[in-house]
C-alpha cells in the first residue's frame, strides 16, 4: 500500500512515521508513506496556503488552487509546478482514494478503517485554519472523514490516527494475525480485560479461570466480560436499549 500525506506541517509526521510498527512496515516494504508540503504548490513569495474568506468572518480559509494543484500532482507523481491536463486527470485510471480530514466528515470507525486498508493507495489531506475552500471538497476529496465530535488545530492528528489504524491491518504487520480480529470494535464489542504476571498485586488477583488451562472456559469468560464491559461503558454499540 502507498499512503500520501498532504500537509503544511510535514515535520509533524517525523515522529509517528519513524516509530513502532509503522516504521517496521515501511522498512520491509509493506507500506510506502510519503509526506508532501503543501507550500511547495504555492505561487507567491510568502508561500501562502490560506486567505481571508469571501463574505467576511473570523479566521482564514485554505485556498482551493493550492490544494487542487497539490492533489493533481501527487495523484500523477509529478513535481510541483507541472501542468496536469485535463484537470483531475490521473494517468492510468481513476484518482486514488483521497480523504479530506474535516469535522463534517464521516466518523472514523473500525469498519471504515478496514475499508481503507483494502485500497492500494490512499491520499490524506490535512486541513488547517478556519476551514477549507468548498471547491476542495468538490474537486479533490473522494471521502471526508472525522475522528470525533471535537475540533483539533489541524488534520495532522487525524491523519496519523488513520495511518496507524490502517497500517496495523496490512498483512504481516501484526505478529499475530488473530490480534486484529479479537479486539475492540471488531466484533461490535469492547475487548475483554487482559492480565499477565504477577498473579497477585495489592490484593488484585488474576481471575482463576485464566489460569485454568481450560480454553473453552476462558473463551466463554472473555466473551461474557466483553459484553459486560460494553454494556457498562458503550451501550450504544449494542444498539437500541444497549442490550
Amino acid at each position: 500500500m502507498r499512503i500520501d500525506l498532504l500537509t503544511i506541517f510535514p515535520g509533524y509526521f517525523s515522529g509517528p512515521l519513524e516509530t513502532s510498527l509503522v516504521a517496521t512496515a515501511q522498512a520491509d516494504g509493506t507500506v510506502d508513506i510519503r509526506v508532501h508540503d503543501l507550500r511547495d504548490w504555492t505561487t507567491d513569495r510568502h508561500r501562502s496556503v490560506d486567505d481571508s474568506p469571501y463574505g467576511g468572518g473570523a479566521g482564514m480559509v485554505m485556498r482551493a488552487d493550492v490544494l487542487v494543484a497539490a492533489a493533481e500532482s501527487v495523484w500523477n507523481d509529478v513535481p510541483p509546478g507541472t501542468q496536469v491536463a485535463p484537470p483531475q486527470h490521473v494517468a492510468g485510471g481513476p484518482r486514488p482514494r483521497t480523504v479530506l480530514l474535516t469535522p463534517r466528515g464521516r466518523t472514523l470507525t473500525q469498519a471504515l478503517v478496514r475499508e481503507l486498508a483494502e485500497e492500494e493507495r490512499l491520499v490524506l489531506l490535512c486541513g488547517r485554519y478556519e476551514g477549507i475552500d468548498e471547491r476542495v471538497h468538490d474537486l479533490v476529496a473522494t471521502d471526508e472523514v472525522s475522528v470525533g465530535d471535537y475540533v483539533l488545530m489541524g488534520g495532522e492528528v487525524a491523519a496519523a490516527a488513520i495511518v496507524e489504524a490502517v497500517v496495523r491491518l496490512l498483512p504481516g504487520v501484526l505478529g499475530n494475525a488473530e490480534s486484529a480480529v479479537l479486539e475492540s470494535f471488531e466484533q461490535g464489542l469492547l475487548e475483554h480485560p487482559h492480565y499477565t504476571r504477577p498473579v497477585e498485586l495489592r490484593g488484585h488477583t488474576v481471575p482463576e479461570v485464566l489460569r485454568s488451562g481450560d480454553h473453552g472456559a476462558i473463551a466463554a469468560w472473555r466473551a461474557e466480560r466483553a459484553l459486560e464491559r460494553t454494556r457498562q461503558v458503550r451501550p450504544d454499540l449494542l444498539g437500541p436499549g444497549g442490550t
